[in-house]
């Protein structure tokens, strides 16, 4: 019921015909807290990892991010259960950082500085945000654009109105902040949290004073008295910046400048409209619809951009440049270039040039393209948008540099020496390791360092560079040397070769031998090689009977880590390493087994219960991609490929106006969930992938089930 209201609230005065109606900003904030589905019951004081999403104002990869504050320290800094804000930051990503930059309305001028909220009173959609602050009587509504925020405080006094700068507190450690009055109206300053944020702030009422309580370089906070009077509503114009004060002056101006809120507002709308609009569904359930187009949401709100209106950026080396390109931060490389990246570039194309553009001027600073907590996978990345036509930039520069990383020790590989030397990590030998243990990850690393090698081989290829394609294609298939056929398991190894004891496989890892998983979890990864997977295991009956006991071998209750959640026997949907298993039936000719697993995820585990809970981290958008792709029929079981592995969607027909201006239209004609063949443009297709030429010519898919 809460879903649907929520629902409902999000979409009122919007016409029928709108797409922004069906998200709800909410999905991915509630807690998940049943053990039957976790796979365990949650320790006290423990909170699960699933959704960390935000429901606050945003665009489509935008700098801002202005959302409520309900605890610090946590993922996105907005957690349902909660019942007291703490002030609106302007920057997110769900990942224990960022929140920068609090602001909160105030009416009683002293700490503590917080007020209760209730749901009852409070609502969202694309671009929007909207609370009532019930200790301080004030109606809080929020939009933004690219690069500012915008605050409307409706007092339901005049007389002691405040605005608190929280701004030694945020999700990153805050090491220093600065704020100054300039002007009658206006304010600037920054915040120090790893890198400086800047802003410039304008009101639309006159300030009496600021009370700055400041102890040391972190503590404290500033409060802005307005001027007593007017029953309006206080206005709150802010520009953000990573470069400086006067870019965020100048941000503020050309983005907002004199435009009122709710034009602002409108036009943040349309921009979603516009995205959302790319792919319109006919059929499915009402809840099919809303989390489809949430996932869609949630899908293009990281990589964050980074540069001002001016085209100045601050680089890795925390130089100043600038550049005729927007910088965006880097994507979350080892949960989104599984499917979230290639989702971006088929509908934001210039979006997704521009995010490999800031990678490769990472990498022309520090030596290396980045990474992101584990593997290499900004290789997967840029060869799978280079191979889909995406290819405006400077690919050999890119491509030695990839290459550096697939080489030299101490850069973007760790082990990278070990791997080269004997085709595998080792780990230590620890006879008792704990969930926590700390290590090389060496199975994990091994596995998708092969994938990685996979991908720098194919742009070696489209070069022409013969010699390197040969040495990573042989690279590739070094996930093989992790492979115990005595337990039929991806098993650590020692230093000297040996196979790790003792061995439980079903117990789940920090970093030792596996990365957030257990033996079962990362066994079935190798996307670029299932053929070689498949005997691996003694052919096609050997696999399928060892994946027929992955999502029915009952997870251990005792066996708890808090990355590794929501089970299907030992499958674990809430965390990334695993999301490719359920497609491994369609490599034995059994599609319609994975379409039993598929179904079982995007119809029970999105949406849990109140319909705003998540299996797992939705990841910087990765687990959103996971539904978007699946619910309407296609899969980048290997990202680095320019193609898609078909399944049985959820709607009746998909279209999908492809950014090259053709029309990709899927249909599924028959009730059925089981795959019994593919056409494409009206002839039987080969095999279960079609091609990414379907994005560049347009073409119809048509789903037939048995």
């Amino acid at each position: 019921m809460l879903f649907g209201l929520l629902a409902c609230t999000t979409g009122q005065g919007q016409g029928k015909e709108s797409l922004t109606r069906w998200v709800n900003t909410f999905v991915g904030t509630a807690p998940l807290t049943d053990p039957k589905v976790l796979g365990y019951e949650l320790p006290r004081g423990w909170r699960s990892w699933a959704g960390l999403t935000f429901p606050g104002s945003s665009l489509p990869n935008a700098m801002v991010q202005l959302s409520p504050m309900t605890e610090y320290g946590s993922g996105a800094g907005y957690e349902y259960e909660d019942t007291v804000i703490y002030g609106f930051t302007h920057t997110n990503k769900g990942h224990w950082n960022l929140c920068n930059i609090p602001v909160l309305p105030v009416s009683a001028q002293a700490p503590p500085f917080r007020s209760h909220f209730s749901h009852k009173r409070e609502s969202a959609s694309p671009a929007f945000y909207q609370v009532y602050l019930d200790d301080y009587n004030v109606d809080v509504r929020l939009t933004s654009t690219l690069r500012c925020g915008y605050h409307q405080y409706q007092f339901k006094s005049g007389s002691e109105r405040g605005i608190l700068f929280d701004l030694a507190r945020a999700n990153n450690r805050v090491t220093n902040w600065s704020i100054e009055q300039v002007g009658s109206t206006a304010l600037q300053g920054y915040q120090q949290a790893g890198g400086r944020i800047y802003f410039y702030a304008v009101l639309n009422t006159p300030i009496v004073k600021i009370d700055t309580q400041k102890v040391g370089t972190r503590d404290g906070y500033a409060l802005a008295y307005l001027d007593k009077g007017g029953s309006g509503p206080v206005e709150l114009k802010i520009g953000l910046s990573f470069v400086s004060t006067r870019n965020a002056k100048e941000n503020l101006e050309k983005e907002i400048g004199n435009r009122s809120f709710d034009e602002i507002r409108r036009q943040g709308n349309q921009t979603w409209e516009n995205l959302l609009g790319s792919i319109q569904v006919k059929g499915g359930t009402e809840k099919q619809k809303r989390m489809f187009y949430s996932c869609l949401y949630r899908s293009f709100l990281w990589p964050a951009l980074r540069s001002d209106v001016n085209g100045e950026y601050t680089d890795a080396k925390r130089t100043v440049n600038k550049a005729s390109f927007n910088y965006y931060t880097e994507p979350s490389l080892w949960d989104t270039y599984r499917n979230k990246d290639v989702l971006l570039g088929l509908i934001t194309p210039q979006v997704t040039l521009d995010v490999i553009k800031s990678m490769k001027d990472v990498g022309d600073k520090t030596g290396f393209i980045p990474t992101f907590f584990h593997g290499d996978h900004g290789a997967s990345s840029i060869a799978g948008a280079y191979l889909r036509g995406i290819d405006d930039f400077d690919i050999k520069g890119a491509y030695q540099i990839l290459l550096k990383n697939a080489t030299v020790e101490g850069g973007a590989r760790p082990h990278i020496a070990e791997y080269m030397e004997k085709g595998y990590i080792s780990d230590p030998d620890i006879p008792d390791p704990k969930v926590e243990t700390v290590a090389a990850a060496g199975v994990s690393k091994t596995l998708e360092y092969s994938y990685d090698d996979y991908s720098v081989a194919q742009i070696a290829k489209k070069l022409g560079d013969t010699a390197n394609y040969r040495i990573f294609m042989a690279r590739s298939k070094n996930y093989k040397n992790m492979f115990d056929p005595s337990s039929r398991f991806m098993r650590g190894r020692l230093p000297n070769g040996n196979w790790i004891t003792p061995f439980n496989p079903q117990f789940p890892y920090y970093e030792y031998m596996y990365r957030e998983a257990n033996a079962w979890q990362v066994s079935f990864f190798a996307p670029h090689d299932m053929k070689g997977l498949v005997a691996l295991y003694g052919g096609e009956k050997g696999f399928e009977s060892k994946l027929d006991s992955l999502f029915t071998l009952p997870w251990n209750p005792h066996y708890i880590a808090r990355n590794v959640e929501t089970m299907i026997g030992q499958y674990c949907q809430g965390n990334q390493p695993d999301h490719e298993a359920p497609f491994g039936y369609y490599f034995v000719g059994k599609p319609e087994k994975s379409q039993k697993i598929i179904d079982t995820i995007l119809n029970s585990l999105y949406g849990i219960h109140d319909g705003l809970t998540l299996s797992g981290m939705d990841d910087a958008g990765e687990m959103s991609a996971w539904y978007v792709f699946n619910a309407l029929g296609l899969y980048t079981f290997s990202a680095t490929d320019p193609e898609y592995l078909v399944t049985v969607p959820l709607f009746d027909e998909v279209t999908w106006k492809t950014s090259t201006g053709k029309t990709l239209t899927i249909k599924k004609p028959g009730k059925s969930r089981d795959l019994s063949s593919i056409k494409v443009n009206g002839k039987e297709n080969s095999g279960y992938f079609v091609s990414h030429d379907l994005f560049k010519n347009g073409g119809t898919i048509e789903v037939i089930t048995k």
